[in-house]
């Protein structure tokens, strides 16, 4: 007897985020744990040990780090990319009156936390590079949160934090794509804009077996490599040119390549790769750190942006538009569980960690960034699971 699709793949996808999203919480604690402990010289070893070959000069002999930030995270790119596109093209974002408000806020979002940041660590001019990087939300993390309030927090809660997100997500690419390039290889540059046109022609001409478009998306990541855009671009890229067939107002068409990909990593990702990239990336080293350190303006900034400015831009924009009568409030929710969820997405953890990885090289940044992105999603966790789990129950509207 063959397995029954899930009824709906927006549900299975909450449901599995949900899961990675609690247990990603375990490993970024475990990881601070291991970094303050006595293996910690072993932890860090770990992480950074050569393993080789050298792809690209640019990164030298790859280590286990390379290997997650820049391999595995290619495949958490393209499931980001996948989610994109069908959300787009036959989801919650298909129309444009439903993709309004999530674009708003989710546009605000980003805007407002890179202000804040700014506004405190713009005095030194070495710190600029990292406006980015309170400007992402951990859907992961922030869906593990939610999950944990049970039926506290209606529905449409979590589907507007989902969608937020998916365009937050799409913003973070674009940032990556355009501030975080270095030095261009223009022939590789070339051969990887020939990789993807081949991709869409497949796509144009019907052909729906996957095989194909997972051998030209690892040359297409290969190329990316080398020309010195991030290689997880890749990822979103080749995403896109993965054929979908609509399946309105029913479950997953089981042969729509997009929809077999999307089931087939959506797991992996969530309980292998991005948790492996939050125990690489999370721990960081206390000795010695004081109150001095925490309130530097390199983690200050990342931490109130993400605290502070995500809750103003997110909860600001969405009020402004009910008020102005551009969109409606999420269903069934109240202004409290609004400003609840707004304070979710100040939980930047993965996007942030990596985001802050690509802005500051220096060891003792890298420290700093990683504090600060701690310090904003831990308190921005706290605060919105403790609001929606105390404020009034949903309002039916």
């Amino acid at each position: 007897m063959t397995k029954k699709r899930p009824a709906s793949v927006l549900r299975d996808f909450l449901d599995s985020e949900a899961a990675g999203g609690i247990i990603l919480m375990f490993i970024a604690a475990l990881a601070m744990a291991v970094a303050n402990s006595p293996v910690a010289e072993n932890y860090f070893h770990l992480i950074h040990a050569v393993t080789g070959p050298v792809l690209t000069p640019k990164l030298g002999p790859m280590t286990v780090h390379l290997w997650i930030n820049d391999g595995l995270m290619a495949i958490f790119f393209l499931l980001v990319g996948l989610e994109i596109k069908r959300e787009f093209v036959d989801g919650h974002l298909a129309s444009w009156a439903d993709r309004l408000l999530p674009m708003i806020a989710a546009a605000a979002g980003m805007a407002v936390p890179a202000a804040v940041y700014l506004f405190i660590a713009g005095g030194d001019p070495d710190l600029h590079r990292g406006w980015a990087i309170p400007a992402a939300t951990d859907i992961a993390f922030a869906i593990g949160v939610l999950a944990l309030l049970g039926s506290r927090a209606p529905a449409s809660l979590k589907l507007f934090l989902t969608t937020v997100a998916i365009v937050d997500d799409m913003g973070a690419v674009a940032i990556i794509a355009l501030f975080y390039t270095a030095s261009l290889n223009l022939a590789a540059l070339g051969a990887a804009a020939a990789i993807w046109l081949i991709m869409l022609a497949l796509a144009r001409m019907g052909v729906m077996r996957l095989w194909p478009y997972l051998i030209l998306a690892a040359l297409l990541w290969y190329a990316t490599l080398l020309s010195g855009v991030h290689a997880t671009i890749a990822g979103v890229l080749a995403a896109f040119a993965i054929p979908l067939k609509r399946t309105i107002a029913a479950p997953d068409a089981e042969d729509s390549p997009l929809h077999r990909l999307e089931h087939a990593l959506a797991k992996p990702v969530a309980f292998f790769i991005v948790p492996l990239f939050g125990f690489a990336n999370a721990g960081v080293s206390l000795e010695g750190v004081g109150i001095d350190a925490l309130l530097a303006p390199l983690p200050l900034g990342i931490a109130l942006g993400l605290f502070l400015g995500k809750q103003i831009g997110i909860f600001g924009s969405v009020w402004a538009c009910v008020k102005l009568g551009l969109a409606a409030r999420p269903r069934d929710a109240s202004w409290t569980q609004v400003y609840g969820v707004a304070l979710l997405c100040g939980i930047g953890f993965t996007m942030s960690l990596f985001i802050g990885g690509l802005a500051f090289v220096d060891p003792a940044q890298a420290d700093a960034v990683k504090i600060g992105v701690l310090m904003g999603s831990i308190l921005s966790a706290i605060s919105g699971f403790m609001l929606l789990r105390w404020c009034s129950p949903p309002v039916k509207n």
